[in-house]
């Protein structure tokens, strides 16, 4: 495991509030070795673009065990730090997510509060950091500092009234803190004010999705945003562009 927690203390040390890493999201060995040949230090798999790639349902309508095999290719292609999502856990312990991570080369993951297997329910504030501090423990006891990207779903959910939305964010995710984790993910918070708020209150690296062909890192920077994913949207922007190619030859 030597290699993996170097590997996991290379990744946690990219996360710089200000000086944001770049993280491209890829779903297989092609997109993978394209990102790295591009420069990229690091990588997070997207469950959305996995499940594309593999016929299924982004919302655990593919398996772990399916995940997993696309970790591995990935991992077996390219040298460097891999993080992934495992969406809601699939109904797993955090032993076992933890277990399949390191068997599969991963060195880090993001964990969101939706819970899709039961009718994607919202995770209590308190229950999501249990399980962040449940994913702490067996990858301390694996001896790999996997770093845990806590996420929630309430900007994107449009949870509750909107009014205390960003307050009650702001409890789940240092909650999240406590329990654990390295990195919080406010998926979906929009608005400089907003984001500038999380950034400033919450007590760990901010993690961001941004637009491939949309988004200026100079402004997440500015933000104090300290990590940059993709999400589904790099693959969507390729799809674009071959759906464009294709167009041609009709």
């Amino acid at each position: 495991m030597s290699s993996l927690e170097s590997k996991a203390k290379a990744f946690l040390e990219l996360h710089r509030p200000g000086d944001p890493a770049v993280l491209p999201t890829v779903w297989d060995a092609w997109s993978a070795k394209v990102a790295v040949d591009a420069g990229f230090a690091a990588l997070t798999v997207g469950s959305h673009p996995v499940a594309d790639s593999i016929g299924r349902a982004d919302g655990e309508g593919m398996t772990f065990a399916e995940l997993l095999t696309r970790v591995r290719q990935i991992t077996e292609a390219v040298d460097v730090p891999v993080s992934v999502d495992i969406e809601s856990g699939y109904g797993l312990e955090p032993a076992q997510l933890i277990d399949g991570l390191l068997q599969a080369g991963a060195v880090g993951l993001n964990i969101e509060d939706t819970v899709h297997s039961e009718g994607q329910r919202l995770r209590a504030p308190q229950e999501h950091a249990d399980l962040v501090h449940g994913l702490r423990q067996f990858a301390d006891a694996a001896g790999v500092h996997v770093v845990v990207n806590a996420r929630t779903d309430l900007f994107l959910r449009q949870d509750g009234d909107e009014a205390d939305r960003v307050d009650r964010a702001i409890e789940r995710l240092r909650l999240a803190a406590a329990a654990g984790a390295d990195v919080l993910f406010p998926a979906g918070a929009q608005g400089d004010a907003v984001v500038r708020r999380l950034t400033g209150e919450l007590p760990l690296p901010i993690s961001m999705v941004g637009l491939p062909d949309k988004s200026d890192k100079a402004v997440l920077a500015d933000q104090g945003v300290a990590r940059i994913s993709f999400g589904p949207f790099l693959q969507r922007a390729l799809t674009a562009e071959i759906e464009r190619l294709l167009a041609r030859w009709k």
